[in-house]
């Protein structure tokens, strides 16, 4: 009984240094509490960005929120320039990627004909379902593409499209 119960014992322990040793051979993960990321975008114009974003791409509102001048400040996101901010997401699950639009008043344009125009985030891509769906929708909402599809192979196809701002959106997707 005894031998049994220092056999028992060894291999517990044997077991634990195993499992200690096979963690600190595994790499670091990141602790993220989501696995998707919010875009914030600055635009001219809100009225023309929602008008865009909600009816011509298909995203949803999900909220806004107003920053005050004391939270801008003290955050660093502007020079106490009070802003408010429109959400939307891609779908109604609760870790979609949410877009933020706000207009900022002393707000300047950059470059942005093409995505190395300017340094910064420069494009958003959006995966459609049926990709000549995405176009009609676009058209119907006066939008045009910067250029044809073009197809990357298999049944994946990219277009470009601007929002009122000149900011590319990059619609992946199938044409059926």
């Amino acid at each position: 009984m005894k031998n049994r119960t220092v056999l028992l014992m060894v291999a517990i322990a044997v077991a634990g240094v195993l499992a200690v040793s096979a963690a600190q051979n595994q790499p670091e993960k990141a602790q993220f509490s989501r696995t998707t990321i919010d875009l914030g975008v600055v635009v001219s114009d809100v009225e023309k960005a929602v008008k865009f974003y909600t009816q011509a791409l298909g995203f949803t509102k999900v909220g806004e929120f107003d920053v005050s001048e004391q939270l801008a400040g003290d955050t660093g996101l502007t020079d106490s320039m009070p802003f408010k901010v429109q959400v939307f997401a891609l779908g109604d699950d609760p870790s979609a990627t949410k877009l933020k639009i706000m207009s900022i008043a002393g707000s300047r344009p950059v470059g942005n004909q093409y995505i190395g125009s300017s340094l910064g985030f420069r494009y958003l891509t959006v995966f459609v379902a049926d990709l000549d769906k995405a176009l009609d929708r676009l058209k119907q909402n006066g939008v045009s593409p910067v250029k044809p599809a073009y197809r990357l192979g298999g049944d994946s196809h990219l277009v470009l499209v601007k929002d009122p701002d000149g900011n590319t959106i990059e619609l992946i997707g199938p044409r059926p």
